[in-house]
């Protein structure tokens, strides 16, 4: 590895950070976006920034232990913050900048905030609908020069303009570091306590699992806030010394791609399923010689891939790789930069016919799974060993193994150090022998591949009997560019329904091709438009179980988001939330039976 930085050479997260800027101090640590054109910080040069935010927060009477809470897009401040309230012993409770207001509230109410640092006017606004919910924070900093509130002060004002570093409060490995809320898919979010070691020891397994190296460049677009892209693609990047550069936006991302060109690539399933979807559209519309020569493409190339990982025989149609690498692959891999070696899945499972079309083409997916209260990585593929439909072998120092109903359960350093002002739910999540309970129904290969298939709480039992995991099945279903979310149900019912949310882009064609109107509300419950859409439907479940059979579907046009309270800020779905917003329309699926 190159210049890698241990947990015990690091001491602590702000440790790391000062070992880096020691190793290799003119180094570009981060890119960003400012004024038209792409701009750097050093490592040493986001050391004096860090600085200047250690002398203003210092200057506030906090204490070590204290919470402060941090709502930015990702950028170099977000780190700098960070960095500086670590430095001085504070707890940094990272917020969603797309959360809703109440529940802002509710996270900076229970963690007991002092600080807040926002972006903008916007945000300042959503804040004072909330306003007397916020009784614990001391004092406001907005990025955005704004006034109106006596607790309220702009960045501008707020910091030095320059400071010499501040010597570090002394921290242990052990000390808590960070407060991380889950998305809270039901009840109230619950506040994980994550230790310096906690992210250290699981930043650094995960450089066992694949090797980064100090030249590769790292597109960060995922939130900080997400524990996957704080400790892969923040911790993980100072510990082996890569550069980050913070994408402007998910509609800009394309544009990313291009311009910086990363080598390697965080991410969660839905951006991988809209490139995707961008390729079949653009095959869909394309010549019949296209389709083929891209259907050939990802045959051969998943052919070589299952025979370099030793598990399939080589073939004479792979000597016509090198013409399909240069008429297909590489076409389309340009428009990811052209030089990503491998890219990261992690958060939710990944469709099966997603990262074969990937890997295929010559970017390996490899996918993991873990958790917020796991720091979170459990398990990865690795290069040499990838198996993309599941979801690796657990990294160094993880155990883990099979409950009752084959739940998963996981133990190491990286299990957090519990709920914060929760102990009643730590205790059922973690038992006298230090083993978390993930709640997630699993089988695990000789070979030591886990295989997540399910969730105890999302298991539907239908009034049959019949017990149906349904997070399968909307996978497959949303390979259908038609859709843009869906939810199957059936608890308690004689069969299974599908609410989806329609993709506006692919819904004209389709009324088109069956001769509606695609602008009449009226039209999503025509009973033709349903027979088709269930057609569809049924082709997309084709390799399931006879059980898992959709009767009837909700179509909507409304898509489901973070303010309408029916997912979360990391677009999981809400399931209780969106079966009760649609319960009526539900209900009448089943009139009759």
């Amino acid at each position: 590895m190159d210049d890698v930085i241990s947990p015990d050479e690091a001491g602590s997260l702000h440790g790391l950070f000062l070992e880096r800027v020691k190793r290799t101090p003119g180094k570009a640590a981060y890119r960003y976006f400012r004024h038209n054109a792409w701009r750097e910080f050093t490592w040493i040069e986001m050391q004096g920034q860090i600085a200047r935010w250690q002398h203003a927060l210092s200057g506030l009477g906090l204490k070590p232990g204290d919470r402060v809470a941090i709502m930015l897009k990702n950028c170099p401040v977000w780190i700098m913050f960070d960095q500086a309230a670590l430095s001085l012993g504070l707890v940094t409770v990272p917020l969603y900048t797309v959360d809703r207001p109440d529940n802002v509230a509710y996270i900076v109410n229970d963690s007991g905030a002092k600080v807040l640092l926002f972006e903008n006017a916007e945000q300042w606004q959503a804040l004072l609908t909330v306003r007397e919910k916020l009784g614990s924070v001391q004092r406001f900093i907005s990025i955005d020069r704004l006034r109106g509130d006596p607790h309220l002060v702009s960045m501008e004002a707020f910091l030095p303009k320059n400071a010499d570093p501040l010597p570090p409060v002394p921290a242990s490995k052990d000390d808590l570091a960070s407060i991380i809320y889950t998305s809270g898919t039901t009840g109230k979010p619950k506040g994980v306590m994550l230790s310096h070691a906690n992210m250290l020891s699981n930043a650094h397994a995960c450089l066992d699992t694949f090797h980064v190296k100090s030249d590769d460049v790292f597109l960060s677009f995922l939130p900080l806030s997400h524990t996957f892209e704080r400790t892969l693609g923040y911790y993980l990047t100072v510990m082996a010394g890569a550069t980050v550069a913070f994408a402007r936006s998910i509609p800009q991302l394309s544009e990313d791609l291009q311009s910086i060109r990363p080598t390697l690539l965080i991410s969660v399933p839905r951006i991988f399923e809209r490139m995707h979807a961008a390729v079949r559209a653009r095959l869909d519309e394309g010549a019949p010689l296209n389709r083929w020569l891209f259907g050939l493409a990802v045959d051969t190339g998943w052919a070589r891939f299952e025979h370099q990982q030793g598990r399939g025989p080589w073939k004479p149609s792979f000597l016509l790789w090198p013409l399909l690498d240069r008429l297909v692959a590489q076409k389309i891999l340009e428009r990811l930069g052209g030089r990503l070696r491998a890219a990261f899945s992690g958060g939710a499972a990944l469709s099966s016919e997603i990262s074969r079309m990937f890997v295929s083409l010559g970017l390996p997916i490899l996918q993991g799974y873990g958790l917020t209260e796991t720091s979170p990585v459990i398990s990865g593929n690795r290069l040499a060993d990838n198996r993309p439909e599941s979801v690796g072998c657990p990294v160094r120092g993880v155990e883990v193994k099979l409950g009752e109903q084959d739940v998963l359960f996981a133990r190491g350093p990286n299990v957090m150090m519990g709920y914060w002002n929760n102990p009643e739910a730590t205790s059922a999540t973690i038992d006298h022998d230090g083993w978390l309970n993930t709640g997630d129904v699993a089988h695990i290969l000789e070979s030591g591949h886990i295989y997540i298939t399910g969730r105890i709480k999302e298991i539907i039992v239908m009034s049959n009997g019949e017990k149906i995991p349904p997070n399968d099945m909307e996978l497959a279903i949303l390979n259908d560019p038609l859709f843009d979310q869906v939810m199957i149900y059936g608890e308690a019912r004689p069969y299974l329904v599908a609410v989806a949310v329609l993709n506006p882009e692919a819904w004209p064609g389709f009324a088109e091709e069956i001769g509606i109107r695609p602008d009449m509300p009226e039209t999503l419950t025509d009973s033709r438009v349903e027979a088709k859409v269930l057609k569809r439907i049924s082709l997309n479940l084709r390799g399931f179980p006879g059980y898992a059979r959709v009767n009837r579907v909700l179509l909507l046009d409304e898509p489901w988001n973070v303010k309408s309270g029916l997912v979360t800020p990391t677009l999981k779905i809400k399931r209780d939330e969106v079966s009760r917003r649609y319960a009526m329309q539900i209900r009448r699926l089943y009139e009759g039976h």
